[in-house]
């Protein structure tokens, strides 16, 4: 799929002031710091679609960015951040539960992890969330042009090792980097294929 046009539309605080919209809806979610926005810029082409903070857990709105005209790409606050107050982020929980469970436009959730770490607990208990809940999800795993090209299998092995012990699950694992442009056209095909089938 190749993308003619990507436009910023809204920055919403709740789901009940997101745009009212038929078009299919592709959410990317992830802990605090795991490159979201300069994988989106990525995927799309652009340089500063989403912008990209130095700071952690910047993103705290969801936000809409029109893609082709036919389906949007979205892009909710990270989760999992420790400098945020126990206040605030029930408030983005709270918002990324409700986008995630009642959105009725929702056809995919792209769960981006870091992959030069090991399997993070919250991360699982992610993946568990998304499953109990049958919300359809692909796993990123993200700058993995900062880790040798030995080790890009040994941390998504372990995680499907473990999805596959506890939750009887083996999701779809993409290797991206935002730094190299790797991944695109993968996660391109998966957006391409629900948008052909609506």
């Amino acid at each position: 799929m190749n993308i003619s046009s990507a436009n910023f539309i809204a920055s919403s605080p709740s789901l009940k002031l997101c745009p009212e919209t038929d078009l299919p809806e592709f959410a990317f979610i992830g802990r605090s710091n795991v490159g979201k926005s300069s994988l989106i810029n990525m995927i799309t082409g652009t340089k500063a679609l989403a912008k990209v903070s130095a700071t952690p857990g910047k993103t705290r709105l969801i936000n809409y960015f029109l893609i082709n005209e036919s389906w949007f790409l979205v892009d909710l606050p990270g989760f999992g951040f420790a400098k945020t107050s126990k206040e605030e982020s029930r408030k983005i929980e709270t918002m990324i539960e409700g986008y995630l469970l009642r959105r009725d436009n929702l056809r995919l959730t792209f769960l981006l992890i870091d992959s030069r770490h090991l399997p993070q607990k919250i991360d699982l208990e992610f993946m568990a969330w998304l499953n109990r809940n049958r919300i359809p999800f692909i796993v990123l795993f993200t700058k993995t042009d900062k880790i040798s090209k030995a080790r890009h299998t040994a941390n998504p092995s372990l995680y499907r090792k473990s999805l596959l012990t506890t939750l009887n699950i083996d999701p779809v694992f993409i290797l991206t980097s935002a730094e190299k442009k790797t991944g695109r056209e993968e996660v391109m095909e998966c957006i391409e294929e629900v948008v052909r089938g609506e």
